[in-house]
């Protein structure tokens, strides 16, 4: 196996890197002032620093990163790899600031791979060219929602328009009032085949009848720089039938197809939080002295931070793997891996954020690090996507079936 970066990803990932160390990282600080000195909090995309460098990244070429068909920049899932790691470090701004952030992301995959020419100019364009918002509403909070079948939103034809009502929850970027465009997920035939009967719609965010309600708070963080988690009401919501995306009965397939490259992209930016994560505590016990000792002389510490260098090893390998199969078998083919990653990534950093939380001690639970918004951050990573369970469930499902089938052929 060749682990060395291809020219064009070493061209990318190097301009980036300067990038990120030029103007990125530098700027993280008068991001959050800016923020909170918005008029609408929500708003974030508004912050004069994170336009300045939406326009320079656009400049630099360093744009539409995660998108390999038209108007993204033509990388591979594994060429995207290493660049999505490099904007996980900031999670609440560098995926912004080059256009790759969720729920835009998944949006615009669907958009670019199931949308009308017509739902393509009027909604895909302004997002590639980050001139909107948009929001994904799937999740519900009356239904168990790790079964995307449960969905109980309705989506009932009359004549030439559709008319939606149901109940949405933790519906991320849709507090934010750019967020233009909702991608809505519901049931237009209850008695179809199970996996038919689900419909996705796209629903203007002035639409009468479409009620953000409020903001939900993840471990008492609101999200405020992601455009936040919204309760979302649908009241006889009617909007045309030509805002249906591919067709009746294609919601779990679409939901599907959009959620796999949103696993892999998670799970890249959860690397490189890891990264940032271990210099913090190779700084921090380098820097702190307890009962006459560095902290990083501490064998504790030195466990701490050997099992993380490990991890993040395993990790990368294990994400390298699946995008490359992404790219050579398709999204159906690495199924098993887009699973593990997605069971592994979220943990396996959990636990590196708990041992940093552990040696920053008061510091590690506070606002003055990132470390807490980044555990908070990671752990809803376990749910979000479908929890840890289900894709265990399947992951072991499938695991089965093959070994069954081994033993058929030997026997």
């Amino acid at each position: 196996m060749d682990f060395q970066f291809d020219d064009r990803t070493i061209e990318v990932r190097e301009a980036l890197l300067d990038f990120m160390h030029e103007r990125v990282e530098p700027a993280e600080h008068t991001f959050r002032r800016q923020l909170a000195e918005l008029e609408d909090r929500w708003a974030w995309d508004s912050a004069p620093i994170l336009r300045e460098l939406r326009a320079e990244a656009q400049a630099r070429g360093l744009w539409n990163l995660f998108l390999p068909g038209d108007g993204g920049a033509g990388l591979t899932n594994l060429q995207y790899a290493p660049l999505a790691e490099i904007t996980g470090r900031l999670p609440a701004l560098a995926p912004a600031v080059v256009n790759c952030a969720a729920p835009d992301t998944g949006n615009m995959e669907v958009l670019s791979e199931f949308g009308t020419d017509e739902q393509q100019r009027r909604w895909l364009e302004p997002l590639l060219w980050g001139k909107i918002r948009s929001a994904f509403a799937m999740t519900e909070p009356d239904v168990a929602s790790s079964d995307a079948t449960n969905i109980e939103t309705s989506i009932v034809r009359d004549g030439g328009h559709y008319v939606i009502n149901g109940r949405k929850w933790y519906i991320t970027g849709a507090m934010n009032p750019n967020a233009a465009i909702f991608i809505v997920m519901g049931k237009t035939d209850a008695a179809a085949e199970r996996h038919r009967q689900q419909s996705q719609i796209l629903v203007p965010r002035d639409t009468p009848g479409l009620t953000v309600v409020r903001g939900m708070q993840v471990f008492g963080y609101d999200d405020h720089e992601h455009g936040g988690h919204a309760e979302v009401l649908f009241e006889d919501v009617r909007v045309p039938a030509s805002n249906l995306i591919a067709g009746e009965g294609m919601g779990f397939a679409i939901a599907q197809a959009r959620l796999g490259p949103g696993r892999i992209h998670h799970c890249m930016r959860a690397i490189g939080m890891a990264e940032r994560v271990i210099e913090l505590m190779c700084e921090r016990a380098d820097s702190r002295v307890a009962f006459g000792r560095a902290l990083s002389e501490q064998g504790v510490v030195r466990d701490w931070i050997a099992d993380a260098r490990v991890h993040v090893e395993q990790l990368r390998l294990l994400v390298l793997k699946t995008a490359w199969l992404m790219d050579t078998v398709g999204n159906r083919g690495a199924h098993t891996e887009i699973q593990a990653i997605k069971i592994a990534t979220p943990k396996v950093v959990q636990g590196i954020l708990d041992d940093a939380i552990q040696l920053f001690g008061a510091g590690g639970v506070s606002q003055d690090f990132p470390l807490a918004e980044m555990h908070a951050a990671i752990r809803t990573l376990r749910l979000a996507d479908g929890p840890d369970e289900v894709h265990k469930n399947s992951l072991a499902r499938m695991e089965l079936r093959r070994q069954a089938e081994a033993r058929d052929r030997i026997g």
